[in-house]
């Protein structure tokens, strides 16, 4: 029995269903990158925002076709999508067989099992994580880098987004479940753990009364194997000044922090719900610079909220070129229904919004390429992704300012014979708009 399975939507969503496809595994069914060779498909989905949502329905509907042509016999769709949509999928896309929501993941085998037994099930209410015995997750990653999901949930609540709606309240993973999670992952082969969850700055606090992200970093960093651990998702006002300590004094943990800031004017944060204003958050960048000199920032930032005038969005870019991020992507506003902003009057149109973001863009640009030009004869250790298929001895690398996916590379030459996943010091010789170059240090 062959599954083609199906991960869509952010980095949670992939712990997710690698989750799910741990416990497919343990029950015999194989996996196959080819749909043709498949008997069931299963489809984690996410609606975050309309483009995410659009190509969960258009994925859901593609293989729908295979289903009622009857070269499948069993499509399962879970994740976000499942939870928000349930009767939607229900009605309009009959050969879904089963439905499964964020909260009831553990149900995918016995999902797929009554699937394959002409059955039609919605399982919507279980327990989020699955037994201790099924959490081990197969890899998709390749092996060397892995996400840990601290936390799953919101309880922020900004007017915005629909987390809390589809994900719940924020529920920390217990520590000791966390640590033995990370070890498994190290006794496999990874050595870069990426911590992540909706917000990660607030682990802890519903179980142990107390933010415990230092302390969760302290323990990781005893984990032998581990040589980077990388955190996204800190919200600004809830960064302290333990665990900037803990960032600083601990070699292991990446200078490189993800904060989403969304917007640089006031007017609009508070609009959003978000708990900082311009000011606060230009406080914590410095303090945050001045601990750590080399850090690394990222930030998210959204155009066109309803209300955004164009002196907010002077005020936004304002904010940008002050601030220098070395990482910044935008998205335009995306009205999601069920939340307090898709009802608010003065709705920006789209094409307005997608200006402001291309605006904001090019600035960043600018920004980006000088901060690149300036590690031109930094010295770094690197992790290799990869060998450049077109090139003899070159090789593509991430530093410790470059998270998979979504950040820069530095492309390596060398004369020697290197793996995904090894570490190698590397002088920078070069830079090429976003990305980098360089040699290995004992070979300049």
């Amino acid at each position: 029995m062959k599954i083609f399975f199906i991960s869509l939507g952010c980095d949670k969503n992939l712990v997710d269903s690698e989750v799910m496809l741990g416990m497919l595994s343990r029950e015999g069914f194989q996996f196959t990158d080819d749909e043709r060779e498949a008997d069931a498909v299963v489809i984690n989905t996410c609606c975050f925002i309309n483009d995410a949502k659009e190509e969960s329905v258009n994925t859901i509907l593609e293989m729908a076709e295979l289903k009622k042509s009857g070269q499948i016999r069993a499509l399962i769709v879970a994740g976000c999508l499942a939870q928000r949509y349930r009767e939607e999928i229900q009605r309009e896309i009959p050969e879904v067989d089963s439905l499964i929501g964020t909260t009831a993941l553990s149900e995918v085998t016995e999902a797929l099992k009554e699937a394959l037994s002409g059955k039609k099930t919605s399982h919507m209410e279980a327990l989020n994580l699955p037994p201790e015995g099924d959490r081990k997750r197969v890899m998709t990653t390749g092996g060397y880098y892995a996400y840990l999901k601290i936390a799953e949930g919101c309880d922020k609540h900004c007017t915005y987004c629909v987390i809390p709606k589809v994900r719940g309240n924020y529920r920390s993973v217990p520590l000791e479940d966390l640590l033995k999670e990370a070890r498994t992952l190290s006794e496999a082969g990874v050595k870069e753990l990426i911590l992540v969850a909706q917000e990660t700055t607030l682990y802890g606090v519903d179980l142990y009364g107390e933010k415990t992200l230092p302390r969760l970093l302290e323990e990781l960093c005893g984990i032998e194997g581990l040589q980077w651990i990388r955190i996204l998702y800190c919200y600004p006002e809830e960064i302290t000044d333990e665990l900037i300590s803990v960032i600083k004094r601990q070699e292991k943990i990446c200078h490189y922090l993800d904060i989403p800031v969304q917007s640089g004017s006031n007017t609009i944060l508070k609009r959003m719900g978000r708990r900082t204003d311009a000011e606060q958050m230009k406080a914590m960048i410095s303090k945050i610079r001045k601990e750590i000199p080399d850090v690394c920032l990222r930030t998210t930032l959204i155009t066109g909220f309803p209300g955004e005038t164009e002196e907010d969005h002077e005020e936004t870019c304002a904010f940008v070129d002050e601030m220098e991020f070395d990482r910044l992507g935008v998205f335009t506003y995306s009205a999601e229904e069920d939340t307090p902003a898709a009802s608010m009057p003065e709705q920006v149109p789209e094409e307005i919004k997608e200006r402001r973001r291309q605006e904001i863009m090019e600035l960043q640009q600018d920004i980006a390429f000088e901060v690149a030009q300036k590690m031109i004869g930094r010295r770094l250790n690197v992790m290799i992704e990869g060998a450049v298929a077109e090139e003899e001895g070159v090789y593509v690398a991430r530093t410790y300012k470059d998270a998979p996916e979504v950040d820069g590379y530095l492309f390596v030459n060398t004369g020697r014979t290197l793996l995904s996943g090894d570490f190698v010091d590397v002088v920078v010789t070069g830079s090429n708009e976003y990305d980098l170059t360089g040699e290995m240090e004992d070979e300049k």
